[in-house]
């Protein structure tokens, strides 16, 4: 059935669409439409263009390849596979199965050669454009004549899905204004959804809009037209100063007799019979799955070496430069490794005791003190940089006059924004931050939940972080987000209490390596403690204040930290001894030993008092079943930020009250 003169190129795809109808059929789940309409032009993109090593799948300069439709993550565990990934069929077998390299949508960190978690659609795309600004940061700081260090494209194959989602549209406006001219995207245009065909919602002409944002874009009448795909990918490397879109019209679950262009073909297996039916449409073998030719084998194996000597080249060229340049090499694998080897008490000096300055201020100095020596820091904010204090003084803007500038305008694009540092923090080389107010982590949750998953150093500042805001109301005032916030896991949440405890804020962020960290920090001045009793935020919780014996225990977070200091001096002169217990980062307390818990918050003393401007949610693990909660259930007011404080009861004499009401 398969005759020695088929065409390589050809037997390649089938192969691909047959793995990937295989991978669904042998879960009874998946996605099989989009892999068997896709296949020729991500075949295309692989086999031509796309430089990368299949032995070395973190090589610094391939080129980044997302799969931004990841519901059709078959096509990329075949395309895995067949290039050479340790991702043997094996694994290919147990597609979406419990424990398998091969989940339901790709998953960064589990499967070699996943450059990004997706699935979430529009997320991918986003990502990429991260990726890109990345790439054009990078080759502007380290580039040299003759020494094109970093030097490489992001490609995204993105579905109708993926352009209806407004992190797309956000992403794509950034990407258009910042000329990213080595991303392209592959748009699969099969015009179906879920629900049927996309124009029940989606009737828009794409390319006349990616045209408004300021890209470059290109159509492909047919999907299997080997050629016309080729010629519009090599046109859009060749475009320089725009980004790329590539519209290529395909047709989902192609060679289906019966479900060619439906809906049904887009989240469940095409059946037995079915798939049998569309192996034989393709003259391919019905009685065997899993089936590879070995001239497919060997095909994928001489464009595996292509890749290697593509790798050894880079490598050559690396020496030379560490040759050539010795300290910019050092900078630059400095910013490979993540490693930071500054001396942090003589950069980053304690803030003196007895001032009243804002956590967002302090954060601010902290960040600029730091920035000098620590050149792989870059970021920004969504349009709020003098509000949130995240610039950095005499370092340049990003863009496209100046790539190596190292503070980003994301524009009012909060989403975009988190979902670009994810792209920046996967690509590699630096460390990124973005800022914004805390009430805005709203627009930006999906890709910070993506950074928790992927445990990403990514750094988001969250400032104006309670109604102690004020005049802006409660259009602008927190209440459940830290709540939501700290519900994510392998996120750090650091809400610190005074300028000193945001200083050991930033030391712990910029240590971490491991996940995202968010610091949650105040608009309003807030008295500034001596930095020797602030050292134990990297406890999570700590004694901040012990009278000589201990009655009850005033736990908070924040600017309700100096609340309960004076609470406690108060309740000491009524003869009463409250420990203070200052909490900045739930996660971190939780993780310590529990000796250590005990010894900060002893079983033997059931009488706490949580108190924090926010919902109450989650606090009730620290206070226990006799405890009680000073939080708020309900939005806040317009007004001066102490009167709104006031007003809601964050005050001494309401802390006294309670505790008098409460020990009688």
């Amino acid at each position: 059935m398969l005759g020695e003169d088929t065409d390589i190129h050809q037997l390649a795809i089938t192969t691909i669409r047959a793995l990937s109808l295989d991978q669904v059929e042998a879960a009874r789940s998946g996605h099989p439409g989009m892999p068997l309409g896709a296949a020729p032009m991500a075949y295309v993109l692989w086999s031509r263009f796309l430089k990368h090593n299949p032995n070395n799948p973190t090589w610094f300069n391939r080129d980044r390849f997302v799969l931004s439709a990841g519901h059709g993550s078959a096509l990329l565990y075949a395309l895995l596979h067949l290039s050479g990934y340790a991702l043997p069929l094996d694994e290919l077998k147990r597609f979406r199965q419990l424990g398998s390299r091969t989940p339901g949508h790709p998953e960064y960190g589990l499967t070699p050669g996943v450059e990004t978690t997706t699935g979430p659609l529009g997320q991918g795309f986003a990502t990429a454009v991260g990726m890109a600004m990345a790439e054009a940061h990078l080759a502007a700081r380290f580039n040299r004549e003759g020494f094109p260090l970093v030097d490489h494209y992001t490609y995204v194959i993105a579905s109708d899905g993926d352009l209806m989602e407004g992190v797309s549209a956000e992403s794509a406006s950034l990407a258009g204004h910042l000329k990213l001219g080595k991303l392209v995207v592959l748009y699969d245009d099969n015009r179906i959804s879920i629900e049927g065909a996309t124009d029940l919602a989606f009737t828009e002409d794409v390319l006349r809009r990616f045209d408004a944002y300021g890209w470059h874009t290109l159509r492909v009448a047919d999907g299997n037209d080997l050629n016309a795909i080729a010629e519009a990918i090599r046109q859009a490397r060749e475009e320089t100063g725009r980004p790329s879109l590539i519209a290529v019209r395909t047709h989902i679950a192609w060679g289906s007799p019966h479900l060619q262009d439906s809906p049904q073909a887009h989240g469940a297996p095409l059946g037995p019979e079915e798939t049998a039916l569309t192996k034989a449409a393709y003259h391919w073998p019905t009685d065997t799955a899993f089936f590879v030719p070995e001239a497919v084998r060997s095909h994928f194996a001489q464009l595996a070496e292509r890749g290697r000597n593509q790798e050894a080249a880079w490598q050559g060229l690396w020496g030379r430069y560490q040759s050539a340049y010795p300290k910019e090499a050092e900078q630059f694998a400095a910013g490979l490794s993540g490693r930071w080897d500054g001396d942090w008490e003589t950069l980053v000096p304690p803030f003196p005791a007895g001032d009243q300055l804002a956590t967002r201020t302090a954060s601010g100095r902290v960040l600029n003190r730091i920035a000098p020596h620590l050149p792989g820091l870059w970021g920004g904010s969504a349009d709020l940089a003098p509000s949130t204090e995240t610039y950095l003084e005499r370092q340049g803007d990003f863009g496209p006059d100046n790539y190596a500038g190292r503070n980003i305008h994301f524009g009012v694009r909060e989403h975009a924004m988190a979902a670009a540092l994810n792209g920046i923090a996967l690509h590699g080389g630096s460390r990124p931050y973005g800022s914004t107010f805390l009430i805005f982590s709203d627009y930006l949750k999906p890709a910070l939940r993506l950074s928790a998953l992927m445990r990403l150093p990514v750094v988001y500042v969250f400032t104006h972080d309670s109604i102690g805001i004020g005049e802006d109301g409660p259009t602008h005032q927190p209440v459940e987000q830290l709540a939501a916030l700290r519900a994510i896991p392998h996120l750090w949440v650091i809400r610190p209490a005074d300028a000193n405890e945001t200083r050991e804020a930033w030391r712990l962020a910029l240590e971490t390596r491991d996940r995202p960290v968010a610091l949650v920090l105040s608009r309003q001045k807030l008295p500034v403690w001596d930095a020797a009793e602030t050292v134990g935020v990297r406890h999570g919780g700590y004694i901040l204040y012990d009278p000589p014996s201990v009655d009850l225990i005033l736990l908070a977070s924040g600017s309700e930290v100096a609340l309960a200091l004076a609470s406690a001096r108060r309740l000491r002169d009524a003869g009463v001894g409250a420990r203070v217990v200052s909490m900045p980062c739930w996660q971190l307390f939780d993780a310590q030993p529990q000796a250590y818990r005990e010894t900060v918050l002893p079983p033997s003393i059931p009488y706490r008092l949580a108190i924090e401007a926010a919902a109450p949610l989650g606090w009730e693990r620290y206070v226990g079943s006799q405890g009680r909660v000073l939080g708020l259930n309900r939005f806040g007011a317009s007004g001066a930020g102490d009167a709104v404080m006031r007003e809601f009861g964050f005050t001494i004499d309401r802390v006294l009250a309670l505790v008098h009401d409460w020990l009688g």
